[in-house]
């Protein structure tokens, strides 16, 4: 039952966090293998054709408080193989932890959502798990998942035991999803913002236009919304340039609008990219001179410089403090979605400071692969 608050109460107050990210790919064991060698993950979980689950096989992967999900089709009839002939591998599902699912899925529906999947239940020995789901941008979807009455680890149809040991390698130390970027197209930012608005109950954190995004050859709008609490999530769409900006490499590549990259948070970001980097992670490089300006800049700041650098470290400062991040290359063949390793030292902004050197670090494999 619904409780008196579904049409007053937006749906994003009654978002407690994130719950999980599903990539929709076309070999789940072998993705389900690179994020645990390359990145730490540990596989915790499985589902396929032995645990009852016919037509798809995935794979639950954990490190600190993140949860991914990567998911291959079994048939050519599944919609999954269909989502990566035209799309790649990519994130199909943000799922978020909920107080109540047909509560929220109902007020979204109220307020102009596009429905998913109805409200429906799984359940096994270790109790009842409550779910729906609405569209967002592209064939992306959002979950709402309730806990209250499941004791499971994740969720029914998966088992977790007899599954591939821990990854070989140092620890990482990431802790949990920062946020989460979505790309759309040229025209289609402010109908996205209004959707998080209006039918989510999200508020606009920032906004950037091509003034503030822009290298010689191309240019960029974002506008990052929220829940107030701890689900942020920046949208971009492309703005005109001499050039095509990385968004529209995106969005022809990936044929549409989806996510862009996962931003995790690491509370010590020098040993996890040292970690990365010796796994064999590669990551976008800025120049020489990257370093000599934001050491002078940013010299008053207390960090170890020179290990920074070593690594390819991007920092970055703002009134309410400092942040640190890079970013990997894409994680498949097309250049889609990519990670965001961040260590937040007060700071609530996403990098400003670093977008130009971000960008032409982008532009720069963009001329390699003919698509700048």
């Amino acid at each position: 039952m619904t409780d008196v608050m579904t049409v007053s109460t937006p749906p994003a107050a009654r978002l407690r966090g994130w719950d999980s990210v599903e990539m929709w790919v076309g070999n789940a064991r072998a993705m389900a293998g690179f994020l645990s060698g390359a990145f730490g993950f540990v596989v915790t979980g499985y589902a396929g054709p032995e645990t009852g689950v016919p037509n798809k096989a995935s794979y639950l992967l954990e490190q600190g408080q993140i949860r991914l999900v990567v998911t291959a089709g079994l048939t050519p009839e599944s919609e999954i193989w269909n989502h990566v002939r035209k799309h790649g591998d990519g994130v199909h599902d943000l799922a978020f932890v909920v107080d109540d699912t047909v509560a929220t899925f109902e007020a979204a529906i109220r307020r102009g959502a596009r429905v998913v999947d109805e409200p429906y239940e799984l359940t096994d020995e270790h109790g009842v798990l409550r779910l729906s789901a609405v569209a967002t941008y592209g064939e992306t979807k959002h979950t709402f998942v309730d806990r209250r009455d499941y004791r499971g680890r994740y969720c029914p149809g998966f088992v977790h035991d007899h599954l591939p040991g821990f990854p070989a390698g140092p620890p990482v130390g990431l802790v949990s999803i920062d946020h989460i970027v979505g790309n759309v197209e040229d025209g289609a930012l402010d109908q996205w913002v209004a959707f998080y608005e209006d039918v989510m109950g999200f508020s606009q954190l920032r906004h950037f236009d091509e003034s503030q995004i822009a290298t010689e050859f191309s240019a960029l709008r974002s506008t990052v919304v929220w829940n107030r609490s701890n689900i942020v999530m920046p949208l971009n769409e492309p703005a005109e340039g001499r050039r095509k900006s990385q968004i529209q490499e995106y969005l022809d590549t990936y044929r549409g609008p989806g996510v862009q990259h996962i931003a995790l948070r690491t509370d010590d970001i020098v040993q996890a990219i040292a970690a990365l980097r010796s796994r064999g992670v590669r990551f976008l490089e800025a120049n020489e001179a990257y370093y000599d300006d934001v050491r002078a800049r940013l010299s008053f700041l207390d960090l170890p410089w020179d290990e920074l650098q070593t690594l390819g470290i991007l920092v970055d400062h703002e009134p309410d403090g400092h942040l640190l991040q890079l970013f990997t290359e894409p994680l498949t063949d097309r250049p889609t979605v990519f990670v965001e390793i961040i260590q937040r030292g007060g700071a609530r902004g996403f990098g400003e400071g670093n977008f130009k050197a971000l960008f032409e670090s982008i532009e720069r494999e963009q001329a390699k692969r003919g698509n700048l």
